[in-house]
């Protein structure tokens, strides 16, 4: 079926562009921007044309467009979304929407700050300029993350990602905003990451990420501040106190190479010493630096 836009919104007037207005498009210190930024890096597609030409695109079902309406309002060039259905392997009639830039100026911009053109998925990393750096994770999971609920019932939050660095990022921020510790490892299925954070740790994470009045998918908003609702069972097992493995003892075990005998050196338990070894061992863990061993 051919593209259309029932209500075409109107165009910016490029000859009433500044050169402040230009400059501050993309300035991922603004929250906005930031999330703006995390949502086409994951879902965008830049593309580049003959010559000059080229395009960004991005592509989301019909019932997200109020975020692409936001994208166009924060954007000084002239953009356009259309709407379109088509057969998917999911759906016989998939609604969706697109929004599409095709400003030089704006898509330089985006390539510079660290959207690349064709195939990306492997690719993208954190900005590395500063940024809000809650605001481009939230983007990022508004695009390729959930938030809501297992089929048991318990609070998660969750990024699925391509990116080595993205879903090293997304660890690292969790555990500076709920102290629990994700590692990345690739799924065998189709070689990509999956990091999950669930129960409190996911309620933590959603309220930091999904604030009052953010720019976000409104759905996901919703199911943010659902999990806030949660609490956990009586009967329910908390797992708290656990130790943080150190350099100087992911040394010993390397060198031990043995989980049973590292167990008793470290006063560890057998399990724990095998999985970090393990982890180590295929480098979802960093190897510790050569620093001689201190307490």
């Amino acid at each position: 079926m051919a593209e259309h836009d029932p209500n075409p919104p109107a165009l910016f007037d490029l000859s009433a562009l500044t050169p402040e207005s230009q400059v501050s498009f993309m300035d991922l210190e603004d929250p906005d921007y930031a999330y703006m930024f995390g949502f086409l890096q994951a879902d965008g597609h830049l593309a580049a044309g003959p010559g000059l030409k080229g395009r960004l695109t991005v592509e989301i079902n019909v019932r997200d467009i109020a975020v692409l309406r936001e994208f166009q309002r924060l954007t000084p060039y002239n953009s356009s979304i259309t709407e379109r259905t088509r057969t998917t392997n999911f759906s016989a009639s998939h609604h969706s929407a697109t929004w599409t830039l095709c400003a030089l100026e704006a898509r330089t911009r985006l390539n510079e700050l660290g959207i690349p053109y064709g195939r990306k998925s492997r690719k993208i990393t954190p900005p590395r300029v500063e940024f809000s750096r809650r605001d481009y994770l939230r983007g990022v999971i508004d695009a390729d993350g959930s938030v809501g609920f297992t089929s048991a019932g318990l609070p998660f939050i969750s990024l699925t990602t391509a990116s080595t660095a993205i879903g090293a990022y997304f660890c690292v921020y969790g555990r500076k905003v709920t102290g629990v510790q994700r590692y990345i490892g690739r799924n065998k299925r189709d070689n990509i990451y999956n990091v999950m954070f669930q129960k409190e740790a996911a309620m933590q994470l959603a309220a930091d990420l999904y604030y009052p009045d953010c720019l976000s998918l409104k759905r996901k908003q919703l199911a943010a501040s659902a999990l806030a609702t949660w609490e956990r069972p009586a009967d329910m097992k908390r797992v708290v106190g656990r130790r943080a493995w150190k350099p100087w003892e992911d040394t010993a075990l390397l060198q031990i190479g043995n989980a049973e005998a590292a167990a008793a050196e470290l006063n560890r338990t057998e399990n724990s010493c095998a999985l970090r070894l393990w982890r180590l061992r295929t480098g979802q863990v960093a190897a510790p630096s050569e620093a001689p061993p201190g307490r």
